[in-house]
């Protein structure tokens, strides 16, 4: 399960000044089909470490396009990992941050808000910042609750052992009872 929607990175896109990669016309980018490519490093991608994921960087690849309805959009590619603490064992959980969005491009926070399919939007502006953009999808990839499948250690499983070849031993409620009555004790 993942914990982070694209509503709510929309009020949370506050980025420190001078921290900018680069700014698009985002309108104009898609119109002329415009490309830019490049690596984030993990000091332009301040968001996901203050969700407590730490990644060495992401490459990416914005490319400005039109939609299979015409409409003009925003395609991001990218690629990259991190890693998290697992909120049972506290040890690292390996993240893949990979992926490629297509985000219809919207004139206002009404249509996005109001639009009742499931198209992923963003609002068109311009002065878009591209590793806001390509920050936002990876955010939207991180786990509500970091954590491994299976733990070893904090009494999970031990270190080895499978799921499948672990004996639960149920313990009745009423054994403490039933001892009691044999011992004659109340």
């Amino acid at each position: 399960m993942f914990g982070y929607c694209r509503s709510q990175l929309a009020t949370t896109n506050k980025r420190p000044t001078g921290g900018s990669l680069a700014e698009i016309d985002g309108l104009q980018f898609a119109r002329a089909g415009l490309e830019i490519s490049g690596q984030l490093s993990a000091d332009q991608l301040p968001r996901l470490a203050e969700l407590g994921c730490r990644t060495a960087g992401l490459e990416f690849r914005l490319t400005g396009t039109k939609n299979s309805r015409g409409k003009l959009a925003l395609r991001v590619h990218f690629n990259g990992g991190g890693e998290m603490s697992c909120q049972r064992c506290l040890g690292p959980v390996e993240l893949d941050l990979s992926g490629d969005e297509e985000l219809e491009l919207a004139g206002s926070l009404q249509e996005i808000e109001t639009a009742n399919d499931d198209v992923d939007r963003v609002l068109a502006s311009s002065s878009m910042d591209v590793a806001e953009l390509v920050e936002d999808e990876a955010i939207l990839l991180l786990p509500m609750v970091p954590r491994h499948d299976r733990c070893a250690g904090a009494g999970f499983l031990s270190a080895g052992e499978d799921v499948a070849t672990v004996e639960v031993k149920k313990v009745s409620p009423f054994s403490v009872l039933a001892s009691l009555k044999k011992g004659g004790k109340r």
